[in-house]
């Protein structure tokens, strides 16, 4: 049976994840408002509601829309704007040109948004939602590939698509979306990209196994320093990357990224360069280490945190055998 809508209770509160299936265009309109609540950027809008409805794969088009809607203080839970807490948006596509459509094996799926609204982010609902959307494109698409991009420098995405969803890193694209500012980005930090496929018949189980074991003795690729500067809010301490160590590298090396990017590029923005230029100075440090790492044959195998926040975030890539 195809899923079209399922409740969740998420810390007491009830919220609805369902397909959305509106004829009306003014429906649509609660996706664009969403999603420049989210990001914060309204020069990068979606299509138009009409061309949202349109494009519905319940009318004519091959686009899947879904909205997350949470419970009010009252209890009520009404699919409306002010009940909307998340959404993702997606649209079928094909893997080899020259085979088109020919080949339903040559289909993937291409999720381009999804985002929780704040006030609900944490709660684990962007999870819930990727899950839906994996059950829906399996029974209602019967599609088994998902690709998406994400910053390779977010924390929160790299743990949820790496480690929690075991999604595989296919290239890195440098400065994918140009100059892309808001809430989640900023115009003079490059927008690099890890795309990504995620295997939706997969066994994670046996993905997760790749990482398992990795020793103590792993390389750091990147040499980091805590910092106190003078931040939008007042004095912080930030990582700051340091130079790149990528001799010697064994069968296993570990990329580290900040704690908090988001934070990170919101504290920065200040007029002092050297501040300024920390966010900018983890994406070309990085880019440089994955370039160069996945180039040798390595692959990204998990993503890791430690219990302490100090601890810091790293991607455990693996070098392949031969």
């Amino acid at each position: 049976m195809i899923p079209s809508e399922r409740f969740h209770t998420i810390r007491g509160r009830r919220f609805l994840i369902k397909v959305e299936d509106s004829s009306d265009a003014a429906d649509y309109l609660k996706y664009e408002a969403v999603r420049n609540e989210v990001w914060d950027f309204p020069e990068d809008t979606l299509s138009g509601p009409r061309n949202m409805m349109c494009e519905n794969f319940l009318h004519e088009g091959s686009s899947l829309f879904i909205a997350a809607y949470a419970e009010d203080e009252a209890g009520g839970l009404a699919e409306d704007l002010a009940h909307m807490a998340g959404f993702s948006y997606g649209f079928v596509g094909i893997r080899d040109k020259s085979l088109g459509y020919r080949s339903p094996d040559n289909l993937w799926f291409y999720s381009q948004y999804t985002g929780v609204r704040p006030g609900s982010e944490g709660s684990g609902l962007g999870i819930l939602i990727k899950e839906f959307q994996r059950d829906v494109l399996l029974e209602a698409f019967g599609i088994g590939r998902i690709v998406c991009t994400y910053d390779p420098l977010t924390a929160v995405n790299a743990h949820r698509n790496i480690r929690h969803f075991r999604m595989e890193v296919l290239e890195y694209r440098v400065a994918t979306y140009g100059e892309y500012g808001g809430r989640l980005n900023r115009v003079d930090v490059p927008t690099d990209r890890l795309f990504m496929s995620w295997d939706l018949k997969q066994d994670a189980a046996r993905r997760a196994e790749e990482a398992a074991d990795v020793p103590a003795s792993a390389s750091k690729v990147i040499a980091v320093e805590e910092r106190s500067v003078a931040a939008r809010s007042g004095r912080l301490s930030f990582e700051t990357a340091g130079g790149l160590r990528l001799e010697p590298a064994g069968e296993f090396a570990l990329v580290r990224i900040p704690r908090d990017f988001y934070l990170m590029l919101d504290e920065t923005a200040v007029d002092d360069p050297a501040v300024r230029r920390i966010p900018v100075d983890w994406r070309m440090i990085t880019r440089q280490a994955f370039k160069e790492l996945f180039g040798r044959g390595y692959r990204v195998v998990d993503f890791r945190t430690g219990d302490d926040p100090e601890a810091g975030r790293f991607y455990v890539l693996r070098k392949a055998a031969g």
